[in-house]
């Protein structure tokens, strides 16, 4: 009777990351307007124990046109929100969701003379 089980705390951190539901609704959003102009027609998420990621897509066959990446351990350092182009590069770095998406949102805006 001297088996000593060894009991295993649960890990602070989540198995995978993911994005929450207002995330989800500003990234989601912002994909459907631009679906609407005829930019993107699919997307695809990601989600694995480090990072959360969106893609989306000019044509479903493509690799993606930008990429939304949520990675909680750089919330400290860089930020934990990532808008990375298609040939892979990081193209805005930040702590704020919506300052991240801002280039995109700025494709949306129509100059209108009165």
């Amino acid at each position: 009777m001297t088996n000593v089980t060894p009991f295993v705390a649960p890990s602070r951190q989540p198995a995978q990351v993911a994005f929450d539901r207002l995330e989800l609704n500003a990234i989601l959003n912002l994909y459907g307007r631009l679906v609407a102009t005829g930019e993107w027609r699919d997307y695809a998420i990601a989600m694995d124990r480090d990072a959360a990621v969106f893609s989306a897509f000019r044509r479903a066959s493509e690799r993606p046109e930008v990429q939304v990446v949520k990675r909680p351990a750089l919330r400290a350092k860089q930020g934990m929100w990532a808008l990375v182009g298609e040939g892979g590069a990081v193209l805005k770095r930040g702590h704020e969701l919506s300052s991240v998406l801002a280039p995109l949102e700025r494709r949306l805006m129509k100059l209108v003379e009165a």
